[in-house]
């Protein structure tokens, strides 16, 4: 590992003092060898957060890159999710995860997709039983909806610390970040360089001015607005770059340029 991998990357805190990397891996459609070596090159890169899934069958390759990368176990936040088909067996597909990750816990277990497009409060009855149990620090969920959100609170007295929804520079309300907030929800972002306009004047302008280029002005735009982001690539030059992101900041005015991008 280079001198110069990032070791102090920003968080954010979730409930019980977990600290979520701003920065993560995403293994979505990373299959085999591809994801393995996808891995190992970001956590060498100085990644500290790796984001996979049940539904993505890359949880042994997952787990096998992180057990030969010799880094400590507390040192890399996993996060996995819950397939919707498998909500009847939580209980056991916390376990079957665990068993292809080779881990004792993951540090943060989302409910995939809602229910039957339902927010399901007995399903996330069973993420926190998993919680409770030891078998991940944080839980929360992905692509709910603000009102699936407060229906899971209403229902337990506890609300998701995660949503886990599509983000991107064309792909981004204020009013939507600005619920999660209120919330005391964080926010992540998946998919954040398909919802970007990598051609856009005014990323690569920002982009220009920090010696940097369009993409990671893209993604240092999630991380300066607090969100998570987990770009997705095997490529291990754009995993390396993705990952380049803090060598700079983007300005109050930059921020309010890149936001604008999803405005009409």
């Amino acid at each position: 590992m280079s001198d110069d991998v990032p070791t102090n990357q920003p968080t954010v805190t979730l409930p019980g003092g977990v600290a979520l990397p701003l920065l993560g891996l995403g293994t979505w459609q990373a299959t085999g060898e591809d994801a393995y070596r996808a891995v190992r090159v970001a956590l060498e890169a100085g990644y500290r957060h790796i984001d996979t899934a049940a539904a993505y069958g890359n949880e042994a390759q997952v787990g096998r890159a992180l057990a030969d990368s010799g880094l400590p176990r507390e040192e890399v936040f996993v996060t996995t999710k819950l397939r919707p088909s498998d909500a009847d067996r939580a209980p056991q597909a916390i376990n079957d995860s665990l068993a292809k990750l080779g881990l004792d816990y993951v540090d943060l277990w989302l409910i995939h997709w809602p229910i039957e497009g339902q927010a399901s409060p007995p399903t996330w009855q069973h993420l926190r039983d998993a919680r409770d149990a030891g078998l991940t620090r944080a839980i929360g969920v992905s692509n709910y909806s603000l009102d699936q959100l407060d229906e899971l609170a209403d229902a337990s007295g506890e609300i998701p610390s995660v949503n886990q929804i599509p983000w991107g520079p064309t792909r981004n309300d204020p009013t939507l970040l600005a619920g999660h907030q209120a919330r005391g929800v964080v926010l992540e972002g998946y998919s954040p360089l398909r919802n970007a306009d990598l051609d856009s004047p005014v990323l690569k302008e920002i982009a220009e001015a920090h010696g940097v280029t369009p993409a990671q002005v893209a993604l240092r735009w999630h991380i300066d607005h607090g969100v998570v982001v987990i770009p997705k690539s095997t490529r291990e030059e754009r995993i390396r770059a993705n990952g380049d992101l803090f060598g700079f900041a983007l300005s109050a005015d930059e921020l309010a340029r890149v936001d604008a991008l999803d405005q009409p």
